[in-house]
């Protein structure tokens, strides 16, 4: 019996991709009124428990065997009118362009009447509702989920680079008990997608010794290596008893006396009222921008948008956002729920933060020497030096135990400048000589010699030993394609390794429907 398991299970971690043999029905979800894309909207197959979530972009695949079938799309968004298309009607060769409307409730009179003698809720009571009925609202059993996993960034040309995707299914003990210790993950596929750019040095982790990848003023532990867990830790509603980010920190103790809170205007889901409660904090060094979307009918949390942004540094496309600032994002979590059979279960979180990356200077020096014979300094480049920027004497700024040397000229020959400083006979040959002593006996003591040189480019325009700041928009996306209630754990040889990156040697086991599930690859 052992045997024969094994081999099954060596068979099912060395099947070959199926993905390249699915075709798929590609559309684009628009704002009707503003033409720009609707993201994160769910796109259902009718009288099915699949479906993706609209991308970025707005864009979405459905596999093709769908409109074989005759089956119907049911697209749905917060604040947008529900829409069903027939996927027959939708072409297999363009990119379908759907647009929605904004969503209108109409109310009976009897529904008007009683809204109107319902006493009010100011913001923080509906929020502390909101977060006392999270036991009654979400689950407390074992559940799974199914769906869509990946990370990727976002370059300063707003193009897709190292797009990761996989297919997977979260085994969660029900939110009594602690997410981080209990919940596992069984991984049906995983692929690095070769069809967007790959850079290898935005690939890297974070680094805060070389400082060469880094999350400006801010810190992201890396959770063992696991992109996964590092998406997961950040959901703070179904983390609501621990600590899950910076500013919620546990969400059952501290949003409330955090953040302040305000009504802003309803939003309708289907035929749900949706309260909308924005909330802010404000810090010396950062601002927090946030929506809780809360059910008027029990209380249950819909959705939670929380931005945190940098009050110091202006983004890099110097544009005002969605929260009216131009201030450089920290990091930004949206989550959303839906509600089935009466509990909430996740429908997508996402993740995204920015992140700089820096280049190695391409202008350099190469060295800084002295000639004895001559009594100059000689300073060699890496490249040709505009002559004007490197004949300009004061871009050399020399201290010989701590006094300011002044230079009596200097001479350029190609990437070579020799510098003369302006000093006495006597006076020169000393220096030099105790600079010579100093050289034999190694490196020179600090103080003894500094050198600072500045302001000085190539003929490309690349200033001389300048690092470069490149800045780039990481994303970690978890879609929720079926939710299976009352499910069982499978053996702990086929769950994914916590402490392993998610696209590093883990074990693969598909389904027998593995087909049922398919990656929402981005538009290009």
């Amino acid at each position: 019996m052992k045997l024969n398991y094994f081999v099954v299970i060596c068979f099912l971690l060395f099947l070959p991709p199926l993905w390249g043999q699915q075709e798929f029905i590609r559309g684009k979800l628009l704002d009707v009124q503003t033409g720009e894309p609707v993201i994160f909207a769910t796109i259902r197959i009718k009288g099915k428990a699949v479906g993706v979530i609209s991308n970025q972009d707005g864009g979405f695949r459905i596999p093709t065997r769908f409109k074989e079938l005759g089956d119907v799309l049911v697209i749905s968004s917060m604040g947008y009118q529900k829409k069903e298309i027939p996927i027959a009607g939708l072409s297999s060769e363009d990119i379908n362009i759907v647009r929605l409307s904004h969503g209108v409730l109409e109310l009976s009179e009897a529904v008007v009447t009683a809204k109107k003698k319902r006493r009010r809720l100011s913001p923080r009571r509906i929020v502390r509702k909101a977060i006392g009925a999270i036991p009654v609202n979400f689950p407390q059993y074992t559940f799974s989920t199914i769906g869509y996993y990946r990370d990727y960034q976002l370059n300063q040309e707003n193009e897709y680079i190292n797009l990761n995707e996989a297919i997977i299914e979260v085994f969660d003990e029900g939110f009594d008990e602690l997410d981080h210790k209990t919940s596992q993950v069984r991984i049906y596929d995983y692929k690095r997608n070769e069809d967007f750019k790959r850079n290898p040095l935005a690939e890297q982790r974070y680094n805060y010794q070389t400082q060469q990848k880094v999350i400006n003023n801010a810190f992201l532990p890396d959770y063992g290596g696991n992109e996964f867990i590092i998406l997961r830790i950040h959901d703070a509603l179904r983390n609501y008893k621990v600590n899950s980010f910076d500013f919620v920190n546990i969400l059952e103790q501290d949003l409330l006396r955090n953040h302040h809170f305000f009504l802003e205007e309803d939003t309708y889901l289907g035929n749900d009222v949706l309260y909308t409660i924005g909330f802010r904090k404000s810090l010396p060094r950062h601002r927090v921008h946030g929506i809780l979307y809360i059910s008027k009918h029990n209380f249950a949390i819909h959705g939670m948008e929380y931005a945190v942004y940098d009050r110091l540094k202006v983004n890099t496309v110097k544009k005002i956002n969605k929260h009216n600032t131009n201030k450089q994002l920290v990091f930004e979590v949206i989550t959303e729920y839906k509600p089935i059979e009466g509990k909430m279960f996740l429908n997508y979180i996402s993740f995204h933060n920015s992140f700089q990356l820096w280049d190695a200077p391409v202008f350099m020096l190469r060295g800084i020497t002295v000639d004895l014979s001559k009594k100059c300094f000689v300073v060699t480049f890496s490249d040709l030096p505009v002559r004007k920027s490197a004949k300009n004497l004061r871009n050399y700024k020399f201290r010989f135990k701590g006094q300011r040397l002044k230079f009596l000229r200097g001479d350029l020959r190609k990437n070579v400048m020799e510098l003369y400083p302006d000093m006495e006979e006597p006076e020169l040959q000393l220096m030099f000589k105790e600079i010579g002593n100093h050289g034999r006996r190694g490196q020179l003591e600090k103080g003894f010699l500094d050198i600072k040189i500045s302001d000085i480019k190539d003929l490309e325009g690349n200033i001389l030993n300048k690092w470069i700041s490149r800045d780039y928009q990481q994303f970690r996306e978890y879609f929720v394609q079926q939710v299976r209630q009352n499910t069982r754990q499978v053996s702990d040889s086929l769950l994914m390794k916590k402490n392993r990156p998610i696209f590093k040697d883990q074990p693969i086991v598909r389904p027998d429907n593995f087909e049922e599930y398919w990656m929402n690859t981005p538009l290009k």
